[in-house]
């Protein structure tokens, strides 16, 4: 293993990456990944950004303004361009605002890919989301990159259509887009950060057993895909899920936590009518204040249902696989 890893630091000695959205939560590991693998790091970061700080020893850092006058520009002998700064899914919405996300994410993509082709850039990964095809139904689950169906959110919507610049564009020679689903790791944001909350403070409920089946993919193992994609020709062109192994059941995730909490097994259970009915009482409040409640219908629809999503794909074409597990790295998160 320690010769494999010289290996590769060697062969990625004079490559130079470009990120943006290095500051995020999967772009700081990203960032990381490739310093341990030999690569020169440039990270475009807002203008005005307190980044780097002491940690992040080795990194260029320049300004990258998606919106600004001018747009953004790529250093030259940049090799690689990984694009991750976006306007993330905002979980408190009510609406959403097709215009702001269309800006952003469409519109500061094609602006990246303007920017990599005039810098002569020879590859662009690009970080979209699951969220860029509508939800399956469970019987068609699990997911893998043939169900292909329009996405039925503004989020979605701004990042098919960014998907479609870098695929379609031809802007480099070599572009792929990575669909991550819900990724975990240390320091975990949105909803599992919410739940593991609500779970340390006995606020979380004992949630029933739905049956349903849901996936996640650790970061490590999102910025190894990443890496495997920027660099084997088989990846040009394609899109790739990325997702763990094994699916888990909110019961069974709800349980873990406990667990890794110190907390003793939960035997009992707030009935499905009960958690439905608190749901409607949410919308409300989420409609009168103008900003979602903690619990509406859509978390319960979360709650209870399927996210299930392979990724085969990536493991036939550039033999990526899943490293890291939810249930092991529980712990470290609670932590």
């Amino acid at each position: 293993m320690g010769n494999e890893s010289h290996l590769a630091t060697a062969a990625n000695a004079g490559r130079t990456a470009f990120v943006t959205g290095g500051t995020g939560f999967i772009g700081r590991a990203l960032v990381r990944h490739l310093l341990d693998d030999g690569w020169s790091v440039v990270c475009g970061v807002r203008p005005g950004s307190n980044w780097p700080r002491p940690s992040d020893a080795g990194v260029r850092v320049v300004a990258c303004d998606l919106l600004g006058t001018g747009g953004p520009s790529v250093p030259r002998g940049t090799d690689v361009v990984f694009h991750l700064a976006g306007k993330a899914h905002a979980l408190a919405e009510v609406e959403q605002d097709e215009d702001e996300y269309a800006e952003v994410n469409t519109g500061g993509t094609r602006l990246m890919l303007e920017a990599a082709a005039v810098a002569g850039v020879r590859a662009f990964v690009f970080f979209s989301t699951v969220k860029a095809v509508a939800d399956a139904p469970a019987d068609l689950q699990p997911i893998d990159e043939s169900w292909d169906r329009e996405p039925d959110t503004a989020y979605g919507r701004s990042k098919r259509e960014a998907e479609r610049l870098v695929l379609e564009g031809r802007h480099v020679p070599h572009a792929v887009v990575l669909r991550p689903c819900l990724v975990y790791g240390p320091e975990p944001k949105g909803n599992l950060e919410k739940m593991i909350e609500g779970v340390r403070s006995g606020r979380f409920p004992p949630i029933p057993e739905f049956g349903n089946r849901r996936s996640m993919v650790h970061v490590d193992d999102v910025c190894r895909a990443a890496l495997l994609a920027a660099t084997l020709p088989a990846a040009a062109g394609k899109t790739y899920l990325l997702a763990d192994d094994q699916p888990f059941s909110t019961r069974e995730l709800y349980r873990w936590l406990r667990a890794a909490l110190g907390k003793p097994e939960s035997s009992v259970t707030v009935p499905a009518w009960c958690l439905r009915g608190c749901a409607l009482v949410g919308d409300v409040v989420g409609k009168l204040r103008g900003r979602r409640f903690v619990f509406d219908s859509d978390a319960f629809a979360k709650l209870k249902g399927s996210a299930w999503y392979s990724s085969a794909a990536i493991g036939h074409d550039l033999g990526w696989r899943p490293t890291r597990s939810l249930r092991d790295t529980i712990p470290e998160m609670v932590r």
